[in-house]
């Protein structure tokens, strides 16, 4: 049997990728629930997800699982429509006449970011095509110098800069441009007249979530089962361990069995693999609060709101403005959300019912027709761990996904700290994070 920790979207994929080349499997899920950050609320009609997510073009892998579970004929491409909010005023930025009205950057800047959006570099007046084709060739690259090199200065501070202070808060000058570029080339199709083009189920992302976990078994899944310990076969020398053969599991009221393995997929965040191996990531990672607010009437007039303004929260995306408020029985649903870069953060500190009064409070002073008599309930989430902080340096610290020349023979890792979680985390990342780290144990057999 090949263990596997977590029962998130890498957990999931990699207990898939296993079983279809013939192995036993069981996955361990510590939380009473499995699929991760794709786990919902209950609506008037459809579940919502507790954190945002669409897909993108340009994520291919879980467009084709997808297809095998049977259900890539709920996937839906619609207009994602974009705004920044600057003095008070939403500015759609979707169509080529409205970034041309946009009235913060000059037509210079403009241009100069239409040309890195399009990944041509026109620096000494020469356009190329080949300057951001490696990453890696601005892994050690800071973020304000490479964009106000390749842009402009009013790019960097009436465009670039208040997006990454949302993003990343006090470490934004820590962030590699390789981050920025990978953000560029991961971003999909663009309807010229319309917008982004970008991807959900109908019936949201839990269709996808309970296709995989019919197609594992629920039989192979416990959830509330926390693996708190690996242990790995003695060697005749004692300078290193011999393969993982056993994992001990912790149910919720604390008694514990142990399950004999052939290797193990640690598909969770890295200090659960440093618990269980010894091995250590310095990757930091950000934390971020998101709520749910469910209304009677729409606020925006667009999907998602960037906002350059003292504002308590990072961006408001409404969601029923990129999938029809009929779907969840006539809910108009606005996900409110900001990144934490430290759990002593205020924001991290405060209770649900405090952050639900701020956010409030910050909206109706953004929007004074907000009604808070319209808003029918409010969810918040949290999550310590949410992203990484792609800085200077990242590709260096990722966790390989076979960990036996680091002292954990089988063991394969499939968590946010994986390659394929590089440059951006996404649902399709995690997917393909799964698969490698299922491939990784099938190549050893």
């Amino acid at each position: 049997m090949i263990g596997i920790v977590g029962g998130g979207l890498a957990g999931l994929a990699a207990a898939y990728r296993l079983q279809q080349a013939g192995h036993e499997v069981r996955i361990f899920e510590a939380s009473e629930t499995v699929g991760g950050l794709a786990a919902t609320y209950e609506t008037a009609g459809d579940p919502i997800e507790r954190y945002y997510h669409h897909l993108s073009k340009s994520e291919e892998t879980i467009v084709d699982l997808a297809a095998d579970l049977g259900v890539a004929d709920r996937i839906e491409w619609r207009v994602g429509e974009n705004a920044y909010y600057v003095d008070g005023v939403s500015h759609p930025l979707d169509t080529p006449w409205e970034i041309a009205a946009y009235p913060y950057l000059s037509v210079y800047d403009k241009f100069r970011l239409t040309m890195l959006t399009l990944e041509v570099d026109v620096r000494g007046g020469r356009p190329r095509r080949d300057t951001y084709e490696s990453l890696a060739d601005f892994e050690d690259v800071p973020i304000r110098e490479f964009l106000i090199e390749h842009t402009t200065r009013g790019v960097y501070e009436y465009f670039f800069e208040p997006l990454l202070d949302a993003k990343f808060g006090d470490r934004k000058e820590d962030v590699s441009a390789a981050w920025l570029l990978g953000r560029v080339k991961f971003r999909g199709e663009r309807d010229l007249l319309r917008g982004e083009i970008l991807g959900y189920l109908d019936g949201g992302f839990g269709v996808f979530v309970d296709a995989l976990v019919d197609a594992v078994g629920r039989e192979h899944i416990e959830t509330g089962s926390r693996v708190r310990e690996l242990d790995f076969a003695e060697t005749p020398d004692t300078t290193g361990r011999g393969p993982v053969e056993s994992l001990t599991v912790a149910d919720a009221d604390g008694d514990a069995t142990t399950h004999a393995v052939d290797g193990v997929v640690v598909a969770t965040m890295p200090d659960v693999l440093e618990s269980l191996t010894g091995y250590t990531c310095d990757i930091d990672f950000q934390g971020s609060v998101c709520a749910v607010v469910s209304m009677d009437e729409s606020l925006l007039d667009t999907y998602w709101l960037n906002i350059a303004d003292d504002a308590p929260f990072g961006a408001l995306i409404e969601h029923t403005n990129f999938v029809p408020a009929e779907r969840y029985g006539g809910e108009h649903l606005l996900y409110v959300a900001s990144y934490v870069q430290q759990l002593a953060d205020d924001l991290w500190q405060r209770s649900d019912d405090e952050i639900e009064a701020l956010w409030l409070d910050g909206i109706a002073d953004m929007f004074p027709q907000f009604d808070r008599d319209r808003v029918n309930w409010v969810a918040i989430s949290r999550n310590p761990k949410t992203a990484p902080v792609y800085e200077r340096g990242y590709l260096d610290m990722v966790v390989p996904y076979d960990l036996t020349d680091d002292g954990a023979p089988g063991v394969y890792y499939a968590g946010m700290a994986s390659r394929a979680q590089y440059p951006e985390r996404s649902l399709n990342g995690a997917i393909e994070a799964g698969f490698a780290a299922a491939d990784g144990v099938l190549d050893a057999r």
